[in-house]
């Protein structure tokens, strides 16, 4: 099995598509100029905004590779605790359902869509930035949250777990068991090197902020 270039290809304009859409829809530059205009005076911030409105195009042009790296990165951890669990299963096979699972999350910025334009209607740009949709930070809310403790808090949602339970069932599916077999090869991989990269954010933030 080749790798699924249309599908890398669909998922990358689609993500791309739908901040841009979330973009417009906040009306992100006007956000932007309300906080930067409390650090930096009115010159400073329209060049601000004119370089960042310059080079959008070639953030955009990040957003595919940073997906491929995601889903190879993914998908040799699973590889890894697929062969500690006996199991034999082809690379591109592990990269092509870790590329379909990866489509859960296009639902993230779509919700955000909804949120802010049908009900708070009124928002800061600190608000669009730790608002995550159906996590633990929803619940706790960030304000009086120290800001080593977001990251972990907002990666603890449903999409997080819909994406753990479709991992599962397609290493259940694919190597003959069950899904209850995918989760166990998904605890002994997956989610121990997804714990290593939350308590390497929290450290960084921890030491920087």
């Amino acid at each position: 099995m080749k790798f699924p270039f249309i599908k890398w290809f669909l998922l990358s304009i689609a993500t791309i598509l739908i901040t841009e859409i979330f973009k417009n829809s906040i009306k992100f530059e006007d956000l932007l100029y309300n906080f930067l205009s409390v650090q930096l005076n009115v010159k400073q911030v329209e060049n601000f905004i004119t370089f960042q409105r310059k080079w959008q195009w070639f953030s955009n042009l990040f957003i595919p590779f940073l997906l491929l790296l995601k889903i190879f990165v993914v998908s040799i951890i699973l590889y890894i605790g697929l062969f500690f669990c006996n199991k034999d299963l082809k690379f591109n096979t592990i990269l092509n359902f870790v590329l379909k699972a990866e489509f859960i999350f296009l639902l993230v910025p779509i919700c955000k869509i909804i949120w802010f334009y049908f009900f708070q209607t009124t928002y800061t740009l600190e608000d669009i930035q730790y608002f995550y949709p159906f996590s633990a930070l929803n619940i706790v809310g960030y304000k009086g949250l120290e800001n080593w403790f977001i990251y972990p808090f907002q990666v603890l949602n449903l999409f997080e777990l819909f994406y753990v339970i479709y991992l599962g069932y397609e290493i259940g599916k694919l190597t003959d068991t069950n899904t209850d077999y995918g989760l166990k090869v998904i605890s002994i991989s997956y989610l121990p090197s997804l714990f290593i990269w939350v308590a390497t954010i929290m450290f960084f933030t921890l030491n920087y902020s």
